[in-house]
């Protein structure tokens, strides 16, 4: 989301308008649709280290854990079926996102948020009613599916309501919503880990049904945006909207680019397999890479086994609880970080900073662990300033995720859609993403079983290879209209090659299309 940064010489467009309270508003009641997903890594993670869940669902895990008082610490957790209640979700979002992309484009941003919503409410009421196992898992799925809905409509929405100056930082209030919603997760789990009766998991579950009531209500009351009025061919509707929205009369250059690029994206019958022209070669790059990379930093792992992870080093339940709230509080410190600086220092400097951190941090993570744990998981007594130094180096990781590759990750990919492919690439960035998302998290626990430290090295070989990606292929797209990212990739050292002024015979117009693109998100 280019922002506020300046626009370099010779570029073309810029539009009036304003950051209204209107818009303001909108985009903070729209963003929360990150929370349903950030209280489920927060949740997820958490409800898997309080006893009374893993004797009811996880007996195995439990006996493993407790009766047998294994001490290899890096095993204790190995079952396929317990991974499998954690990453079932993203499985089923994958495919929700496929379905979603349809809907916003034909039904509207507002409508996909609402199923998502609704989808996020039943899992949630499934969940902490949950008597089995399969219960358990049907939940997990409906909230994929709610997941799917609001991360395929949330970032285009935002994008495409805020002021090209601004975007950066709006955008990036839903990947904040992400990093509040696992802070709640976190305190919650903390909290109701020490009710007695031991059904405290049920209240940790079903709580998903709050952030779902946000969001659905959200939904209902959010004005369209012009792009998406316009697609359906309400425009004059669409023109009086684009001048609430913007806080000025003069949004007739503006509204004729939206126009221009709606016309032009109604010519491409299949989206889809458009997206494999020669000319959208960098956007496809992108849209699959980013959020590769995203899920290889070892984020989710470290997110969504934090309890786990710290219960493996040593801390008992509710210390290793508390370590996850300590890191979720970082998170959300770290995102506000973002949202200052993403519009002011741009991508690049984000992205690559954040790299070198995290790189570092892992490092450092894998000898502390090897060093005591060694290759047989048995660290013996570990003292207080052990302990102490892991969480750091974790809290200084997350810190660097969570103004990187954390909103980066879902504000770049939105930047750079033109219009008339931007609902199918956004599906595929939000496809990858959960793809690998689910992959990472049904092989974790093994990982971790069979690698042991080196989990942490593995992580950190991904993060020096995407740093190297980001520093040679990504350009910076700070300050750039969305009408005029096109810009990017003509000037680019390497990309220039696939995309031809021909492509784009006004400039921007493409871009035009293509700028809306990244409002999307």
């Amino acid at each position: 989301m280019p922002a506020v940064g300046g626009i370099g010489p010779g570029t073309g467009k810029e539009y009036p308008g304003n950051l209204t309270p209107y818009v303001l508003v909108t985009c903070i009641v729209a963003a929360m649709g990150g929370l349903i997903f950030g209280y489920d890594i927060g949740i997820s993670g958490g409800v898997t280290t309080m006893a009374p869940f893993l004797q009811k669902f996880f007996p195995s895990v439990w006996r493993k854990k407790e009766a047998d008082k294994t001490k290899n610490q890096y095993c204790q957790y190995d079952s396929q079926t317990l991974t499998m209640f954690t990453s079932s979700l993203y499985l089923a979002a994958l495919l929700a996102s496929l379905v979603a992309s349809t809907v916003t484009r034909k039904l509207g941003r507002k409508l996909s948020m609402l199923f998502g919503g609704l989808l996020f409410f039943a899992g949630a009421l499934i969940n902490g009613f949950a008597k089995a196992v399969w219960m358990l898992i049907v939940g997990r799925i409906l909230l994929g599916f709610g997941v799917g809905f609001a991360n395929q409509s949330v970032p285009l929405y935002l994008s495409e309501m805020a002021p090209y100056r601004y975007r950066g930082a709006l955008n990036i209030g839903f990947q904040l919503s992400i990093t509040v919603g696992i802070l709640i997760a976190n305190v919650l789990n903390y909290f109701f880990n020490k009710i007695d009766g031991g059904w405290g998991w049920r209240l940790s579950l079903g709580g998903a049904m709050v952030p779902a009531l946000i969001i659905t209500v959200g939904s209902l009351i959010l004005p369209d945006t012009p792009n998406s009025m316009i697609e359906r061919g309400q425009t004059e509707e669409a023109k009086a909207k684009l001048k609430r929205i913007r806080g000025v009369d003069d949004v007739d250059e503006e509204f004729r680019d939206l126009v221009a690029a709606s016309d032009a994206s109604k010519l491409v019958e299949h989206p889809w397999g458009n997206l494999l022209q020669r000319k959208y070669r960098p956007h496809l790059t992108m849209a699959i890479l980013i959020p590769f990379f995203q899920q290889l930093t070892g984020i989710n792992v470290i997110m969504f086994y934090a309890p786990v992870l710290f219960n493996t080093i040593g801390f008992e339940d509710d210390a290793s609880l508390m370590s996850a709230v300590i890191t979720g509080a970082v998170n959300v410190g770290a995102t506000l970080v973002s949202i200052y600086g993403v519009d002011k220092w741009g991508r690049r400097f984000l992205f690559l900073e954040g790299g070198v951190q995290m790189l570092i941090c892992q490092a450092v993570v894998a000898a502390c662990i090897g060093a005591r744990f060694g290759t047989n998981g048995d660290p013996g007594d570990l003292p207080k300033w052990y302990a102490v130094v892991v969480v750091l180096f974790i809290c200084i990781y997350v810190a660097g995720f969570a103004w990187s590759w954390g909103p980066l990750g879902w504000l770049v990919p939105s930047e750079i859609f033109p219009l008339e492919i931007r609902s199918a690439a956004q599906s595929i960035n939000v496809s990858v993403n959960m793809l690998f998302t689910f992959a990472v998290a049904q092989v974790f626990l093994t990982m971790l079983c069979h690698l042991k430290f080196g989990l942490f090295l593995f992580f950190a070989f991904f993060v020096l290879i995407m740093s190297i990606f980001v520093y040679f292929f990504l350009p910076e797209t700070k300050g750039i209209p969305i009408e005029e990212m096109n810009r990017v990739w003509k000037t680019h050292w390497y990309w220039s090659r696939f995309v031809e002024d021909l492509d784009y015979p006004n400039g921007g117009m493409e871009m035009s299309k293509g700028g809306q693109g990244p409002k999307n998100v």
